[in-house]
């Protein structure tokens, strides 16, 4: 079973010293940024950077500048690298971006970050588009494009038609966007459960320090595991049966649940 990452922690393009420290973190995930992390006059020394620091062994997700940018050619063709596992395409909103951007790349498979009016009302199109791997909330982005207050109720139907497009295309469960607070744990955690209770599956990260809070909310919890251990074990028990567990009824949506808590369950 491959394991679809939880958190994915983003280090600066023009500081690829940094990577080897964001992959001892714990995050599933390294996201090198050539786009918002690297000012302008820096693009391309960032990227001659970051083509001396991959490392075939182990690979990151890169992202690049946007389709609509001078240095989307020069990011994209990077991104065929075999230090690239995957691309993280900025401002997606077209099918189309998306096949310049696998063209270039010999295939890589894409992260379209939606952090647009226009991306998310092509949210489905995204999603189902061939080589799109997730759905990214690139939330920060999109408030700002719709001009929206810092509110989780403003964002929440955004959140959920993310969700939706994932599931129609069969993609795994999105990723949910940044948490700006690096000291607050508590709001980090929130956020984080938050996300999932929602049918996220993952969390950008901006700090090594969010890493562990945000595995930890997108991994069942040992109470969940004890509960799905226990419908498990009483359902094969009745052998097909009505039975009950902590004296609730389960029935197969029910026990579902029960087996893909246990199957995510990591060591």
């Amino acid at each position: 079973m491959t394991r679809q990452p939880r958190s994915y922690l983003f280090v600066p393009g023009d500081r690829p010293e940094r990577i080897a420290k964001a992959r001892a973190s714990g995050a599933d995930a390294v996201i090198v940024d050539l786009e918002d992390a690297v000012a302008p006059a820096g693009k391309v020394a960032a990227r001659d950077a970051v083509a001396a620091a991959l490392d075939a062994a182990q690979p990151v997700v890169l992202r690049i500048n946007g389709a609509d940018t001078a240095w989307f050619a020069d990011d994209a063709r990077l991104a065929a690298h075999p230090g690239v596992a995957a691309v993280m395409l900025p401002k997606a909103a077209s099918p189309d971006q998306v096949a310049a951007l696998r063209a270039a790349s010999d295939g890589r498979p894409v992260l379209a970050l939606v952090e647009s009016a226009a991306g998310m009302a092509g949210a489905a199109a995204l999603a189902a588009t061939a080589g799109v791997a997730r759905l990214v909330f690139g939330s920060i982005d999109f408030q700002l494009d719709l001009d929206i207050a810092d509110d989780d109720l403003a964002l929440l139907a955004f959140r959920s038609q993310l969700v939706l497009a994932s599931r129609l295309a069969d993609l795994p469960a999105p990723v949910d966007g940044v948490t700006t607070a690096l000291d607050d744990a508590s709001r980090i955690e929130a956020e984080a459960r938050r996300a999932r209770s929602l049918g996220f599956g993952a969390k950008l990260c901006i700090h090594p320090k969010q890493v562990s809070i945000v595995n930890d909310a997108f991994s069942p919890s040992a109470a969940e595991l004890a509960w799905a251990q226990r419908v498990v074990d009483a359902a094969s028990a009745a052998g097909g049966a009505a039975v009950a567990v902590d004296g609730k009824m389960v029935d197969a949506p029910v026990l579902a649940r029960a087996r893909r808590l246990l199957a995510a369950r990591r060591c």
